[in-house]
């Protein structure tokens, strides 16, 4: 009975270190290496894509300026005073869409190859790996 007490203790205390360095160990499937750096200049933000070896010119138009911008490993989104535009490493482009008049960028959300923007009139969408953007129209609610 003694020995039986002991086996069983010692697969208990040879499993929960199993599990511990399981749960330690970095996930490598579902990661997302970083290849996309943004340079941001007075007339113009470069995306650096170090996939596909390339750069890629957003030129801002006349009196436009960079408000804000984020980057993720794969995704980045630049706002202007004019637009939103993103950039995907898979797509490989920038992808606009006017702003509405009068509306404010409320948040900015990145991560692998997602973004998702938050302003005062819709909330917006990317996908790096298609290259498009989907929105929808705020409620009332939450205005």
């Amino acid at each position: 009975m003694c020995r039986t007490g002991r086996t069983v203790t010692c697969l208990q205390m040879v499993c929960t270190v199993l599990l511990g360095v399981a749960l330690l160990m970095p996930v490598r499937a579902d990661e997302v290496e970083r290849v996309l750096f943004l340079v941001v200049e007075r007339d113009e933000v470069i995306a650096s894509n170090t996939k596909a070896g390339r750069f890629d010119r957003l030129k801002l138009h006349a009196k436009e300026r960079v408000l804000d911008y984020e980057v993720a490993n794969a995704v980045a989104v630049v706002v202007t005073n004019q637009r939103y535009a993103a950039y995907g490493v898979l797509s490989g482009g920038w992808q606009s869409i006017k702003l509405i008049a009068q509306e404010k960028t409320q948040s900015i959300q990145v991560a692998d190859y997602s973004a998702t923007i938050v302003s005062s009139e819709r909330v917006l969408n990317f996908y790096g790996r298609s290259g498009t953007w989907n929105e929808t129209r705020r409620g009332v609610q939450f205005r």
